[in-house]
Formats: structure tokens, sequence, C-alpha cells
């Protein structure tokens, strides 16, 4: 997988894009909300450049999973780490984790796979404030 540089609107585009994915498919109120908060400007990007951002990801981790034939096959915890690493700037990390979870909740439910990506940012990025246990209780009701 490519890697961008530090602190870059791409790399945290990147990982707000991972969690559009990791459920198995976007829904458009996804990038509906995305859109409404201004995430692309937010996030330092050209107009209409988060779509195109999701599009290579899934090329990418496609390209990776050819042999379980799943897009996250490839996504482990040091996959996780590498990506989390490329975006050290709190503010950044903050933004992005604010963005994901709109994302991932604009639909009325959070996936386990939005909460596995959710949860690997807050533990990378040290982020543990209010929302800290939300995505957690969430990912183990489902696996209940």
């Amino acid at each position: 997988m490519r890697s961008y540089p530090r602190n870059s609107p791409e790399a945290a585009a990147r990982i707000v894009a991972l969690v559009l994915i990791s459920d198995g498919h976007v829904c458009s109120s996804e990038f509906d909300i995305l859109k409404q908060l201004g995430a692309e400007r937010e996030l330092g990007l050209e107009p209409q450049l988060l779509p195109h951002i999701v599009h290579t990801l899934c090329e990418e981790l496609l390209a990776g999973g050819y042999e379980t034939g799943s897009m996250m096959g490839n996504v482990d915890d040091s996959a996780l780490a590498s990506l989390m690493a490329e975006i050290s700037d709190p503010v950044l990390q903050r933004t992005v984790l604010r963005l994901s979870l709109a994302a991932a909740r604009a639909d009325g439910h959070l996936a386990d796979g939005e909460a596995l990506v959710v949860e690997a940012a807050r533990h990378h990025w040290k982020l543990f404030d209010g929302e800290e246990s939300t995505a957690t209780t969430t990912a183990r009701r489902h696996a209940a």
C-alpha cells in the first residue's frame, strides 16, 4: 500500500476511507454526512478528491487481498499501525476521528469493521475521551 506524507490531507482521508469501506460497503448516507460536515475542506483536500481516495484504497486492498478475496483481509494490526502513524498532529487526529465516527454512524449502525478501525485510531493516537467506549461496547454487543 502506498504511503502518503505525514499529516497530509491524503493520509488523513485514507483513514476516513478505511472506515467507510471496513463494513464491506459504502452507503450514500456516509458520503452525504461527510459532505454536510465539509470533510474535504476540513481535511485540506481538493473538492471531490475523497471519492478518488476511497477508490484508490479499494484498489490497493483488493490487489493485496487477492488470496483471501477480502479487501480487509490484509488490514491487520501492523497495517493499521502503519496507517495511523502517518497522522501525528493531535488536531488532525481528532478531526479524522470525528469525521470517521460521523460517517460510520450515518446509516444508524456502527459495524464491527468500522468499530475496529475507530478503536485502532483511538489506541494508536491515545484518544480516550468521552466517546472512548462507544465503538468498543457496540462491537462487543455485536460479537455476543
